[in-house]
């Protein structure tokens, strides 16, 4: 495959979301090592409930690009258009998982350290919730973190998201006595 081939075949054209910074887009086999380094960095795990081994982070891309491929839009590489070099990943993708607030769609990001407090995370998530609105025609998204994640709650309140206690939770995915089991959720509703 060239590098400009995804890694699914598409089934519907996927989404291509571009900030002055930042692309959103399918995601490439060129972003297989730089998202297994960016899984693999403690400083990334902390706040995600641990790192991930380089089969667990490609996997996880391939997930998203067959996610993409099927539905057109998902959790997409991001990549810094000054350099070409993949950033993070985000977007927008229906929860995994059953809870309160579910179905649901969330709207994440995680950029690699390197490029943090540079407003990156919120200029992406600013533009995947335009994307949201705009196109996907969706009256809210939600984004969730552990409670403890200051960095992510910041970035949700420069979006204007708006913390919804009454929904908070423990997350289905972790050890009820994880130090991260207990997530806050944060709400955006179309303008």
């Amino acid at each position: 495959m060239s590098a400009t081939d995804p890694l699914a075949p598409p089934e519907v054209p996927p989404a291509r979301i571009e900030t002055d910074r930042l692309i959103l887009r399918q995601w490439q086999h060129r972003d297989l090592a730089p998202v297994a380094a960016l899984r693999a960095d403690a400083r990334v795990g902390e706040m995600l409930g641990g790192i991930l081994t380089e089969a667990q982070a490609h996997d996880f891309a391939h997930r998203q690009a067959v996610e993409i491929a099927r539905r057109g839009w998902g959790f997409f590489a991001i990549e810094d258009r000054r350099s070409g070099a993949f950033a993070g990943f985000g977007g927008l993708r229906p929860v995994p998982f059953e809870a309160t607030f579910t179905p649901a769609v969330e709207l994440g990001w995680t950029l690699a350290p390197a490029l943090w407090r540079q407003g990156l995370a919120t200029e992406a998530a600013h533009a995947a919730s335009r994307f949201a609105f705009s196109t996907l025609d969706l009256d809210d998204v939600v984004a969730y973190t552990a409670a403890s994640n200051q960095r992510s709650r910041a970035v949700m309140l420069r979006l204007g998201m708006v913390p919804d206690p009454a929904q908070d939770f423990d997350h289905p995915r972790l050890a009820p006595d994880h130090p991260l089991a207990r997530h806050v959720l944060y709400r955006l509703r179309r303008a």
